[in-house]
């Protein structure tokens, strides 16, 4: 009895419905969306351009379950859009090996001029080491910036590679010109990701962070210069960045970076065998980072420098 209480008694409708396509108005609408002026078209397109024909052969929903079930709902030829793949997962093992660099604006009192700072950074010791102010965006003044980088860093061909975003500057011809004569490698990120030049973009976080940023304005092209160059001094030389575990920059740039890591170490260890209660669990890790990733190629064994702020 119990079973026939549960037993599902609603009816089941077998016949097909009256309008119904038949196979062969299939195999017609098949036809006509494949023909080579529609076929890099939706039906959403298809239906009134058919209409303009005096033609009607079904409704654009009809159409659009007729090719998922024929599985042709994939973009087709001219129609496919663009793909943009993720960069070359790149990892740095010590100083100029990866530079990542990009543009930021600084206001100016002048309503709706700005001076543009170009900024080259290390990502393996974070140090800045290319930057000048301007007064506009050029692929030939990030050239200029770029090989007084290379200068002052003695780089030799085939030694580095430069990431950049996707802007006029980063990808114009004198500027990929240059990268050719310097023997740069270039890598670029996809159109709008932020997160494919995470360094840059936590550089210029940095900076306009600090309490001297102006709250205002840069006063001249002179002032912004003078403001940048204070700056990248303290970043280099006196900053404490949380990503390379507190060094500076420069030190860690010159190869100094574990032995002041081995000599915080000892301090911890020394500390805890005087008083041992003191230390529930281990002393801290003061192991140098040994290498930097950019765009590595699982987001989830993304390090934790990547994504620190500097």
């Amino acid at each position: 009895m119990q079973n026939n209480r549960l037993k599902d008694k609603r009816t089941v409708r077998k016949a097909a419905p009256h309008n119904k396509l038949c196979e062969g108005e299939k195999e017609k609408i098949l036809e006509v969306v494949n023909q080579p002026e529609y076929r890099d078209l939706s039906p959403n397109q298809i239906v009134p351009l058919l209409a303009d024909k005096g033609k009607y052969l079904a409704s654009e929903s009809t159409i659009y379950r007729i090719l998922r079930k024929e599985k042709q709902m994939k973009h087709r030829l001219k129609s496919k859009p663009a793909g943009f793949y993720k960069p070359k997962a790149l990892k740095a093992t010590g100083p100029n090996q990866i530079y990542s660099w990009d543009i930021t604006y600084l206001t100016s009192g002048i309503k709706g001029k700005f001076y543009y700072l170009y900024l080259i950074l290390d990502i393996y010791s974070r140090k800045i080491v290319g930057w000048q102010v301007y007064d506009r965006e050029s692929a030939e003044l990030a050239s200029d910036v770029l090989e007084a980088a290379c200068l002052d860093e003695k780089i030799d061909k085939g030694q580095i590679y430069l990431h950049s975003d996707n802007g006029g500057p980063m990808k114009g011809a004198t500027m990929l010109a240059t990268l050719q004569k310097l023997g740069i490698i270039p890598s670029f990120s996809r159109p709008s990701v932020s997160n494919d030049n995470p360094y840059s973009e936590a550089l210029f976080r940095t900076l306009k962070y600090r309490p001297a940023y102006p709250e205002k304005t840069f006063s001249s092209l002179e002032g912004a210069r003078n403001w940048v160059h204070a700056f990248v001094n303290w970043y280099n030389t006196e900053h404490l960045h949380s990503g390379i575990k507190f060094v500076s920059p420069e030190k860690r740039h010159q190869g100094l970076d574990e032995e002041i890591l081995n000599s915080r170490d000892r301090v911890y260890k020394e500390a805890r065998v005087k008083n041992p209660n003191r230390w529930s669990r281990k002393t801290r890790n003061w192991d140098k980072i040994k290498e930097v990733q950019l765009n590595p190629e699982r987001c989830k064994n993304l390090d934790k420098n990547l994504r620190a702020v500097s």
